[in-house]
């Protein structure tokens, strides 16, 4: 279904071309007039009167000169109706054309050229053989600083009631591209164009749309990471800045050094830099790196050097105008061989991916490019004069744009979409992982603790035992009894082995888990409790609530493991004299709080202990909470734990 969308797609482009390129022109006059009749409502083309000629840049412009090749016949007539296109000719240009003020009271004109150029001079003679009055302008000014203040070159001229004149309009320009679409009307009518151009043009909700889908895509890649939205975003600022340049809105919106930044690069050498970011959108989009890493290299080389290329032009161009016009010509040249193995490039691609298991993808996708080359041909085509299709009055190129990105946000939204659900198995499998290598770890550790602690209870115990015994015995006894130090010295290593021996085996018996069918949690916390209390201080207090039983086995263990680790460390290094130990379980959750009486943490909150580490690791891997409240007065800790 998509595949025949996309054919389909294909052959109304195919059908649509030529009308758009070629629209079909209303029949020609038997003559052309000779003068242009001027009047307060000005609706007369310039194109039924004007005539034009092209020069060397090398000869020196003269508008004598000028008149006298109009004299011998050497200039010619423009499309009827049509812009003045003479495509890629690096020339100077001149129009002529005589007008007739028809209004009764003197009245103000200004000759606008909506296009950019580097500059233009108007020759004005309202006598024959007379002087020329002439006036300058150039669209390196912004409109504010300009002869006639406006987002095109306007170039102003005052005639009296019914007076004639003939007008000579010098334009010079080197960027290769010679479209000049002009008009003549009133100051007043020219300026309240201007006024009403960005509501006329739509560029108020246009520029909007622009800025707030290169906005969302910056959110997108906020949340993502993800390189093709920055992609996008430089992509829309590109087009944005080309087609502001196509209107002449840069003029007015742009600060000056930004303005002139942008003219240094050039109009068409952005749109170079947006179709090398389409690359690489294309690129990731279609994921081409993984399946097609020569046609990925080969992207990431025509990208890189086209902006090599426009950097290379920004610097080089002024140079090479002083050096003569040839050098323009070829770097002119190159820019549109680059950008014509640009969208070469991009068919290329997507006739691979559509051949390929991911032709859907490319179907997608091939929507997007659709709009994009169109309204790239269409330009291109005006460009090169090879057709003379108005791109300015009904602004094609920003309609193009929005239908282009409408598509591309939408994809890129799938794509925002897919990608979160990828990240979210990733996520869990990660998680997966980690609880597995958690649990593997833990029950590693629980296999040592119940290894040492049958060494300790099996090997050492006994063996500490038997020197207990060997060292009461009879011959031991005698060998002491004829010294009193002695006697003290027995004494005191008596004390010693049966405090070892019993630590031994209190170490033995917190070590070991609890063990179904051993006893219960609660009986095992009783009976760690007791076996503190034989040995005198600190006492120890137990209370274990009711259901505990009930918990699922790795809980239990890790209740019991966490119990036995605060209460050891409570013992060994509060000084307490009481030492309280309550296991609770809740609804949700099971609560186990260890308080005594001893002298508190310095630093209550550092958990620079093995003990308490150990603590929050078991805590943290059953997604539970470790709360610590310590003072000169005693200390209490609380771990919940969900269950």
């Amino acid at each position: 279904m998509l595949l025949r969308l996309f054919t389909l797609c294909i052959l109304l482009w195919g059908v649509s071309l030529p009308a758009l390129a070629q629209p079909e022109l209303p029949e020609l006059p038997q003559a052309m007039l000779d003068t242009l009749y001027l009047e307060g409502e000005n609706h007369t083309h310039v194109s039924e009167a004007y005539r034009y000629y092209t020069e060397p840049f090398s000869v020196a412009p003269s508008p004598e000169r000028a008149d006298s090749l109009w004299r011998a016949g050497a200039f010619q007539t423009g499309v009827w109706h049509r812009a003045l296109n003479l495509g890629f000719l690096h020339q100077r240009v001149w129009l002529r054309i005589a007008v007739a003020n028809t209004s009764p009271q003197r009245s103000r004109y200004v000759w606008s050229i909506y296009n950019f150029t580097d500059s233009a001079t108007l020759y004005s003679r309202t006598q024959p053989g007379g002087p020329f009055r002439q006036v300058a302008s150039s669209s390196w000014a912004l409109a504010s600083q300009r002869t006639f203040p406006s987002r095109a070159v306007g170039l102003p001229f005052v005639l009296e009631a019914g007076q004639r004149a003939v007008l000579y309009l010098r334009v010079d320009h080197y960027a290769g591209a010679l479209y000049l679409p002009t008009y003549i009307e009133t100051t007043e009518q020219s300026l309240a164009a201007e006024v009403e151009a960005p509501f006329v043009r739509h560029w108020i909700w246009l520029l909007g749309f622009y800025v707030s889908s290169a906005f969302f895509n910056l959110v997108l890649f906020a949340f993502l990471r993800d390189r093709i939205h920055i992609w996008y975003v430089l992509y829309v600022l590109c087009v944005t800045l080309f087609l502001l340049m196509e209107d002449g809105f840069d003029a007015w919106v742009l600060p000056a050094g930004f303005y002139r930044l942008i003219w240094s690069v050039g109009q068409f050498n952005l749109m170079l830099l947006a179709a090398a970011c389409g690359v690489r959108i294309m690129q990731l989009f279609l994921r081409l790196r993984a399946g097609w890493p020569r046609l990925y290299r080969a992207g990431n080389w025509i990208a890189g050097t086209a902006v090599v290329f426009v950097g290379v032009y920004a610097v080089v161009f002024p140079l090479a105008i002083r050096a003569g016009i040839t050098y323009p010509a070829v770097l002119n040249a190159a820019r549109e061989a680059l950008l014509l193995l640009v969208f070469a490039y991009g068919w290329v691609v997507l006739l691979n991916v559509l051949l390929s298991r991911r032709r859907q993808l490319a179907a997608y996708y091939a929507l997007t490019y659709l709009f994009f080359f169109i309204g790239f041909i269409l330009f291109w085509l005006n460009h090169l004069g090879l057709t003379n299709f108005s791109l300015v009055k009904p602004n094609a190129l920003a309609w193009g744009l929005v239908l282009e990105l409408v598509v591309l946000s939408a994809l890129l939204t799938g794509r925002f979409r897919h990608t979160l659900r990828q990240n979210e198995k990733l996520r869990i499998r990660q998680l997966r992982q980690r609880n597995a290598q958690s649990a593997r770890l833990i029950a590693a550790q629980e296999e040592e603790r119940v290894q040492l602690a049958r060494e300790l209870h099996d090997a050492l115990g006994p063996n500490l035992a038997a020197l207990h015994m060997a060292w009461q015995g009879p011959a031991m006894r005698e060998a002491l009894a004829s010294s009193a130090a002695a006697m003290a010295v027995a004494h005191h290593t008596e004390l010693l082995l049966r405090h070892l021996r019993d630590e031994v085996r209190t170490y033995s018996h917190t070590l070991l888990p609890v063990q179904p069918g051993a006893g219960t949690l609660a009986e095992s916390v009783a009976a760690l409790g007791e076996l503190h209390n034989m040995y005198g201080n600190p006492t120890v207090r137990t209370y274990c609530g009711a259901g505990l039983e009930q918990l699922a086995a790795s809980i239990q263990q890790a209740a019991y493991r966490i119990a036995a680790e605060l209460l050891n460390n409570a013992i060994r290094h509060s000084r307490a004299t009481e030492v309280s130990v309550q296991l609770l379980r809740h609804p949700a959750e099971l609560e186990i709080l260890v308080e005594d009486n001893g002298q508190g943490f310095a630093e209550p909150t550092a958990g620079s202990g093995i003990g308490l580490r150990g603590v929050r690791a078991r805590t943290d891997y059953l997604r539970g909470q470790v709360y610590i409240d310590s003072s000169p007065h005693g200390t209490s800790i609380v771990v919940r734990i969900p269950c």
